[in-house]
């Protein structure tokens, strides 16, 4: 019989997955649930959050914006349909560990080519199943987003040990995860007649740039750090800033890419952290959520329209409403219904916005993904006006 509390966790053929009940994860006010080790034979540490998104975990795990993070699936089944080679949203996985409730080993479906476990095990990240993750994820709206470590081999560490091990964990807030997720180089794709975005990569995902692709765009990725004056000297047509992890407050070096984009009157669309960074460009003030907006379900209002969209989301930090300049150029046009955070900005003269969530999704929904539509017609009007 398994231990009481945990889910016997399905072998797949030849037996390659051998689960062991002696893996820990361990928070830093003192919280500690044991459980079944996949993945690496390795030890994680970083901040404890969660995500209710219900499927595409490996995509969570290829997000770059949870680098440093311990990730809490909210569903309970998480595997069952395996992973392959097109579902990864980024060059590697980023997550520094992943904690389930039930793993399942034997996965079934037709795009899967290995199951999670392998998958995680060659990332050299570690895996904890058999865990109450709803009572986690409980704890977790209680406290906040919290140090923690996931150890595998823990069956000889008492919990005092676990808890000084996660008290001693680093957070992603604290040292420059952008510049550990952005790529080194600047990649370009699509075809030379399309308009030309170029997308700062502070981490972003790969259906960004497939979103504009899929629309006729030709896509310059560059990476975060990247002098305005480098990024005017590719003539783009629209400027977007990608997501990415870590706490917006400590990126002052995108201040000026952004500030200069506004000031050359170029279209630009912030997604996620490029949405702090605007905010931040024109005064205002970002603060740590207390358990941030991770998942697939979150509804937006947008004032102008009445219409409530669900959006995909992942985010520990926001803009700080009361800091906003409202009343002149800017306005607040989209507000999340769950807890009235700022879901999008926009000028009322500038072809410029910004959206809090991800509408490339990836896992979806994909309710969003007519925002990619709306600043390509932004684009085109900058052009047609450019040519005239």
């Amino acid at each position: 019989m398994p231990e009481q509390g945990l889910r016997p966790v399905a072998a797949p053929p030849g037996g390659a997955f051998r689960p062991r009940a002696d893996a820990a994860l361990a928070l830093a006010d003192g919280r500690v649930f044991r459980g079944l080790g996949f993945g690496a034979d390795a030890a994680a540490e970083g901040e404890a959050v969660f995500t209710t998104t219900m499927t595409g975990y490996q995509e969570v795990c290829t997000d770059p914006s949870f680098r440093g993070q311990i990730v809490c699936m909210t569903f309970p089944l998480i595997g069952n349909y395996g992973v392959n080679d097109d579902d990864d949203e980024s060059r590697q996985p980023w997550i520094a560990g992943l904690v389930v409730r039930e793993l399942d080993g034997a996965p079934s479906n037709w795009r899967s080519t290995g199951d999670l476990d392998g998958y995680l095990r060659r990332a050299g990240i570690p895996g904890i199943a058999g865990v109450d993750t709803r009572a986690l994820t409980r704890h977790i709206r209680q406290v906040g987003d919290t140090r923690a470590t996931l150890v595998r081999d823990a069956a000889g560490l008492d919990d005092e040990d676990l808890v000084a091990r996660a008290g001693a964990a680093g957070l992603p807030g604290e040292r420059d995860v952008v510049g550990e997720v952005a790529g080194a180089e600047p990649e370009t794709a699509g075809p030379m007649d399309g308009p030309h975005v170029v997308v700062v990569d502070c981490g972003v995902k790969r259906n960004i740039v497939r979103s504009l692709l899929a629309r006729g765009a030709r896509v310059t990725t560059v990476p975060y750090g990247t002098p305005y004056g480098a990024i005017a000297a590719l003539a783009p047509d629209g400027i977007i800033v990608s997501p990415g992890p870590g706490d917006p407050a400590l990126l002052d070096d995108g201040l000026d890419v952004v500030r200069a984009t506004l000031a050359s009157g170029t279209p630009y669309f912030g997604i996620c952290l490029g949405h702090q960074l605007l905010a931040r460009a024109i005064g205002a003030e970002t603060g740590k959520l207390k358990f941030g907006h991770r998942g697939g379900n979150h509804p937006v209002l947008d004032r102008r329209t009445g219409r409530v969209t669900i959006t995909a989301q992942n985010h520990g930090y926001r803009v700080e409403p009361d800091s906003l300049p409202l009343g002149g150029p800017w306005e607040t046009v989209l507000v999340n219904l769950n807890d009235g955070s700022v879901e999008g900005l926009a000028h009322r003269e500038l072809p410029v916005a910004s959206v809090q969530f991800h509408p490339e999704a990836s896992p979806g929904p994909m309710d969003a993904n007519g925002m990619f539509d709306g600043f390509l017609r932004q684009v085109a009007a900058r052009r047609a006006g450019v040519g005239g």
